[in-house]
């Protein structure tokens, strides 16, 4: 169901709440609106009722762009568990992570995570120590 008009799609972050302009309708739960998914190629803007809703949430990302800090740790190729970061000031995630190629890494997540968003960075840690980051290029729902 339609719900208005977008200004661009690049103005917009998943799981974005504020300045979309579709609040007070008088339909739906009641509760506030979120950004959820973009299709560019359609150039749709997603939208959902309510902050848990499940559309917010993934299990995982792809990653390119990869940046090792002492080099690609040592397991990687198979699976390894490590923790991460999506968002400043976000507590460490329990994450298992696998290099699918030279410079694509899936990233699977313990708990589901809430607005994951392409074009942002993933930083991986084992333990305190900052093992390396790369950009997000797709979600796993």
């Amino acid at each position: 169901e339609k719900k208005g008009k977008h200004i661009g799609l690049a103005f917009y972050t998943l799981g974005q709440r504020k300045g979309l302009g579709i609040g007070g309708q008088g339909k739906g739960t009641g509760e506030p609106w979120f950004v959820c998914d973009k299709d560019l190629e359609n150039n749709i803007l997603y939208v959902v009722q309510g902050n848990g809703n499940k559309a917010l949430y993934s299990k995982g990302l792809y990653a390119d762009d990869l940046n090792w800090i002492s080099g690609k740790p040592k397991g990687i190729e198979e699976s390894l568990n490590l923790s991460a970061k999506f968002r400043y000031r976000q507590s460490d995630q329990d994450v298992t992570v696998k290099l699918e190629d030279e410079d694509l890494l899936r990233v699977d997540f313990k708990e589901k995570q809430r607005a994951i968003t392409p074009g942002q960075q993933v930083v991986l840690y084992d333990g305190d120590v900052c093992v390396g980051s790369g950009k997000i290029k797709d979600i796993i729902k």
